[in-house]
Formats: structure tokens, C-alpha cells, sequence
């Protein structure tokens, strides 16, 4: 893969407040929050501090745009304290960093996000320099959440298109994250970027959008469907991997028609505080391994245990561990059969 070691991150950086809920209110009620926990939240955030997480001896750099208030003091001090390199996270004065309510019902897992865009309505392509960036792969995120990125920019069918190609002239390997909106959202942001991506680490409803590919059946993902959609995905682009997750389990397909299943960690249901990071976590844990060239099955099992790590903070980063506290977890509580 070349000597650059390191991950860079680069996109979402917003303030997560995370509410604990018992039960979601009908219209017209009220309902008592029961908790409430301040961090650090998108894609380009959570990556990074699941990486550092992780193995804090392994260099991670961040890119992105936030505002000119308390909010982007407190992510600076996150970055800081687990040591992410930010000069590429860009404070605008007189604007308001991106702030998300997100809602966990106590009792099912289930998250709800409210968010509002801030400044990250005006980050676009120039305020990504690869040029400086000193890591190896980058992950990028997330189309449909920044206004300026999500339109035509100079020519290209999206910002993030240009910005996939940036840093690919610079020498990245390239990871993008998704956000979970309308299919049809989905695909009009994704398909362009596709012929800019070596890898792509998505949802079994992100893939199915991607593809034009029911990939579930009565809420479940079908197995036999994700693969078919993968293959769809794989022949739009020159993606060396691509993954999907989904509670059970999660399926991979390689440029050389290399198929992996491996089942998620079954984490007690007493020991899961919420869901909301748990995608962060599992491409955290599979960039990771792929960075280190562990191979796609060490990967998915690391990718599998940083998530069930992950869950068992109600925020989306604080649960997660060390890689031996990860896999240390996944074995104590085991791994479901693959889905195949």
C-alpha cells in the first residue's frame, strides 16, 4: 500500500447531544428525557476517535468545518485529548458548528436525529487540502447532510465527487460514508462518487439503495439480496472491497469476486445502552484492520467487536476500547453464525 501510514477523516464534525428516552412520544405529548450526554458526532468525528480508540499509537488526521462558539471548543478538546491531529478542522467566525439531538428509546435501542446543518451548510471541496494530509487511507462523509457538497461543484456531479478526486490525485485510498435518508437521495449522491472509491463500507439499506435492490425482507436483512446488491455496487465502480453491515451480521465482496460473511458479536441485551455509532465502529474496526493488511476476515471480526463495543455507551465513540479490549469482548460473548 505504499510507506503513508495513517487515517485521515474528513467531512461530518458536529456536537451529539445524546438523550436518553423511555418511549417515543406521540404528537401533541410530552416525555421526560432521562439523560442527557454531550460528544463529539459525525462521520469524520467518530472515525477518528474510534481509530485513536483503538490503537492511539496510530497517526489520524481530520478535515472539516466548524463554527466560531463553545460547541467547536469542546470537539478541538476532544480531538486533543486522544491526540487527532486538527489543523485541518477549519473554525469559520461567525458561524454555528452542526449540532444533533439524538434520541435513544431505553427499552428498544432504537435512535432518532434532529439535526441542523450550522456551518456545515458552506463546507465544500476547498476546504479539503490533501496536499498536507501525511495518512494513507481516507473516509469521507456524509452526502446529504452539507448543502454546498450535495450539488454540482466546478463541473463535477457533486462536491463530494470533486473531493474524492482531490484525494486520489494525492495519493489516498478512499472510503465513503453514507447517511440514511430517502433511497432515491441515496443513489443520486452515491452513483457519481462511485468510480472515486477503493472502498465503500455501508448499511444493508444504503447498499440496497446504491443498487436499485430490495435488500430487506419484513425489516431483516436478506442475506442472499445484500450479495446481489454488492455485486450490482462492485460493477459501477473500481472498488477494491466493499462492505455491509447489519445486526446479525455482515457481508463483503472483493474486486476479485472474493465473498466473506461473518456474524456480528451478540452482545447481551442488558449490556447494549444504544446503537446510535455502531456503523462508525464497524468501519473504524474494518478500516483499521485493512490499513494494518490483516486481511477482510480479521477485519470483519474486528470490525463486528468495535461495534458491539460501541453499543455499550448510549454516545457513538466513549464504549469503544482498545483493539485486544475489543476482540477480548467479541470472545466473551460471541459471535453469531455468518450470514450466508
Amino acid at each position: 500500500m505504499g510507506a503513508a501510514r495513517g487515517i485521515v477523516t474528513a467531512g461530518t464534525w458536529c456536537v451529539d447531544y445524546n438523550k436518553s428516552i423511555s418511549h417515543w412520544p406521540a404528537e401533541d405529548t410530552s416525555n421526560e428525557v432521562l439523560a442527557i450526554d454531550r460528544q463529539g458526532g459525525g462521520s469524520a468525528c467518530n472515525l477518528a476517535l474510534d481509530v485513536k480508540r483503538l490503537d492511539p499509537a496510530l497517526p489520524v488526521e481530520t478535515m472539516g468545518v466548524v463554527g466560531d462558539d463553545d460547541e467547536a471548543n469542546f470537539l478541538f478538546a476532544q480531538c486533543d485529548a486522544l491526540g487527532v491531529a486538527r489543523t485541518g478542522l477549519i473554525r469559520v467566525a461567525g458561524e454555528g458548528t452542526m449540532t444533533v439531538d439524538a434520541f435513544t428509546v431505553n427499552s428498544t435501542g432504537r435512535r432518532t436525529h434532529f439535526y441542523r446543518q450550522g456551518v456545515a451548510a458552506k463546507m465544500n471541496p476547498d476546504h479539503f487540502d490533501f496536499a498536507k494530509a501525511r495518512g494513507r487511507i481516507l473516509h469521507l462523509g456524509l452526502p446529504g447532510a452539507h448543502a454546498a457538497m450535495d450539488v454540482p461543484w466546478n463541473g463535477e456531479a457533486n462536491g463530494w465527487v470533486a473531493t474524492l478526486k482531490a484525494a486520489r490525485r494525492a495519493g489516498l485510498t478512499t472510503n465513503l460514508e453514507l447517511m440514511s435518508t430517502s433511497a432515491a437521495r441515496i443513489a443520486a449522491l452515491t452513483r457519481p462518487c462511485l468510480p472515486h472509491l477503493d472502498f465503500l463500507i455501508v448499511n444493508d439499506f444504503e447498499i440496497g439503495a446504491v443498487a436499485g435492490v430490495e435488500t430487506r425482507r419484513a425489516g431483516l436483512a436478506d442475506p442472499g439480496a445484500v450479495r446481489a446488491a454488492l455485486a450490482a455496487t462492485l460493477a459501477l465502480g473500481p472498488m477494491r472491497l466493499a462492505a455491509v453491515h447489519f445486526p446479525s451480521g455482515a457481508i463483503a465482496l472483493g474486486r476479485d469476486g472474493e465473498f466473506f460473511a461473518a456474524g456480528s458479536v451478540a452482545a447481551p441485551a442488558e449490556a447494549v445502552a444504544g446503537v446510535n455509532g455502531a456503523g462508525d465502529a464497524f468501519a473504524a474496526g474494518l478500516l483499521y484492520a485493512l490499513h494494518e493488511e490483516q486481511g477482510v476476515e480479521a477485519a470483519l471480526r474486528l470490525a463486528h467487536a468495535c461495534a458491539a463495543a460501541s453499543m455499550r455507551a448510549v454516545s457513538t465513540t466513549t464504549g469503544v476500547g482498545t483493539v485486544a479490549q475489543c476482540l477480548a469482548l467479541g470472545e466473551r460473548w460471541g459471535y453469531r453464525p455468518a450470514p450466508i
